[in-house]
């Protein structure tokens, strides 16, 4: 499928070394190629695209660089013969000794100095994978405020219940009735408690200089004296630096999910494992926002995985796989990681599953005053 838009552009007589400064943070991967079709520009997220370093790139022609890229060729004279940007919604890349690439390309006359054409890759299945994570959001958010009202809904008549009980117990004198009446309570405060787990991401952060390894060690020792047969290993990255964030909130959502995978191990894994790394990220798009550097923290495990039924939905609220979960641990711990501006993703299969956790180093700005 083939694409064919107005002519397009930009840049028109400028230097670009200078032109192309924003391209550096684009999610996107660019290369400019010259009137003889050569490489004259990679921005990072192409050399992390092709695996391949700028300096390996610029200077050879789309031909020298893939084993077949009579596609692109193709894409390139369509843009040039008519003047005007092109785009190829299907197109297959191989680079020698690396696995084949399924792209989108767009090919756009420029105007520089030292470039004639500017061509943008996307990944097909880094398209496919957005969009569903931006449509799995939106139906979250309306889950989340759905819970949220019926949790308001059920907060008022749940305290009539439990004071109806209280006053009808101070009335009777029959231990075996005011057994009922203590059940009665009993359920109401069980009750009162799911409700303020359901509310409690809606309280706004308090954000302060926080080292995550000091979270993630303490998260260690809660669940491994819970759980002493799975074993937690860490694997730290000392380099990074502290980040703005609210450390209860990191914390209890570190926590829900290492101990959901504590939980999944100790009854059906031999010799169960679970495995905390941290490390940089670069050039991630978080909450719509490009991040050269971010923090990434992996929960992994090796137990038998999310059931596929529930895979897509894990972290919809009161979706539970293990028998008497609640269902809100996960829910939790995404609206605490959305409220840090960061994202959260689980990849799962039997032997192996990794939730990964992305959040922005940059310091936060304070907030205007109103």
């Amino acid at each position: 499928m083939t694409v064919i838009s107005m002519p397009l552009a930009p840049f028109a007589g400028e230097d670009a070394a200078s032109a192309c400064a924003g391209l550096e943070l684009l999610a996107t991967a660019v290369l400019m190629l010259d009137n003889a079709r050569r490489v004259t520009y990679v921005n990072p997220a192409a050399e992390n695209l092709f695996e391949l370093a700028k300096k390996h790139l610029v200077g050879l022609r789309p031909d020298q660089i893939f084993a077949d890229a009579q596609g692109l060729d193709a894409a390139i004279d369509m843009a040039e013969r008519g003047g005007a940007t092109y785009t190829e919604q299907e197109l297959e890349l191989a680079i020698a000794g690396k696995a084949k690439l399924h792209l989108t390309c767009t090919v756009s006359p420029v105007d520089t100095r030292t470039a004639a054409l500017l061509l943008e890759f996307r990944h097909i299945d880094q398209q496919l994978k957005i969009a569903r994570e931006e449509r799995l959001n939106e139906q979250q958010q309306a889950n989340r405020e759905l819970v949220r009202n019926l949790a308001h809904e059920i907060k008022n008549p749940l305290g009539g219940i439990r004071g109806a009980a209280q006053l009808l117990e101070r009335e009777l004198d029959r231990p075996q009735l005011i057994e009922y009446t203590q059940v009665v309570i009993g359920e109401a405060d069980r009750l009162q408690a799911l409700v303020n787990r359901l509310l409690t991401p809606h309280r706004l952060p308090s954000f302060r200089r926080t080292n995550i390894h000091e979270i993630v060690s303490r998260v260690r020792s809660v669940v491994q004296a819970e759980f002493p047969a799975v074993t937690i290993a860490c694997d730290f990255d000392i380099s990074l630096p502290d980040l703005d964030a609210d450390a209860e909130q990191l914390t209890q959502a570190t926590l829900n999910i290492v101990r959901n995978a504590a939980q999944a191990l100790e009854s059906t894994t031999v010799d169960p494992q679970i495995r905390l790394t941290t490390r940089v990220a670069r050039y991630v798009t978080l909450a719509k926002k490009r991040h050269r550097v971010a923090l990434a923290l992996w929960i992994e495990d090796n137990g038998p995985g999310v059931p596929e039924a529930i895979r897509d939905r894990i972290f919809y609220p009161l979706v539970s796989g293990r028998e008497g979960g609640t269902g809100l641990g996960l829910t939790l711990a995404q609206a605490f990681i959305a409220q840090h501006g960061g994202a959260i993703d689980c990849e799962s299969a039997p032997g192996r599953t990794v939730f990964t956790i992305l959040l922005p180093l940059e310091p936060r700005r304070p907030e205007p005053p109103r």
